[in-house]
């Protein structure tokens, strides 16, 4: 390549868009796009409640405005056992928001007996007795504010 053509090459192209910054993307307000309500009204009342497609008879977390099945709206929010399997697992060992004081935490995906699954705090438990596979039963955990929101205990420490 002749050094003219090399020169041109590494000017930038004064025509080149610049790159206009991404517009922000506020964090969505509770209830707007879907009622989550009944979620919180049963957490009040030591209930966990999912969505339930009636055409398909299957839950759904976490809560849209449609069925995942059927792409319908034909939702209702139902009781659900509260019991299940750990499906995933892990253990929360470096300090964040919310978790001051808690660490290790253990975290997993308890996949219910109704077949749905759900992220959330194991109770009650030592990183070393969570394993894939063992059965939890429902509990409750709580925000700062008193919030109650649904966790889980191992079976064998749910007393």
């Amino acid at each position: 390549m002749s050094e003219a053509k090399t020169a041109s090459a590494a000017k930038p192209d004064s025509t080149a868009k610049a790159e206009s910054p991404k517009p922000s993307r506020p964090a969505p307000k509770p209830n707007v796009y879907v009622d989550t309500q009944p979620f919180w009204d049963g957490a009040r009342e030591g209930k966990l409640m999912m969505q339930y497609c009636t055409e398909t008879g299957r839950f759904q977390h976490y809560p849209r405005p449609v069925s995942v099945f059927t792409g319908r709206r034909t939702l209702e929010w139902r009781e659900v056992s509260g019991n299940g399997t750990i499906y995933a697992c892990t253990t929360v060992r470096i300090p964040g928001p919310g978790v001051e004081g808690r660490l290790p935490l253990p975290v997993a995906t308890v996949e219910l007996d109704e077949g749905v699954r759900l992220i959330a705090n194991i109770l009650g438990c030592a990183p070393e007795e969570m394993a894939i596979g063992k059965r939890v039963t429902l509990a409750f955990d709580h925000f700062d504010d008193g919030t109650p929101y649904p966790a889980f205990r191992l079976v064998d420490n749910a007393r």
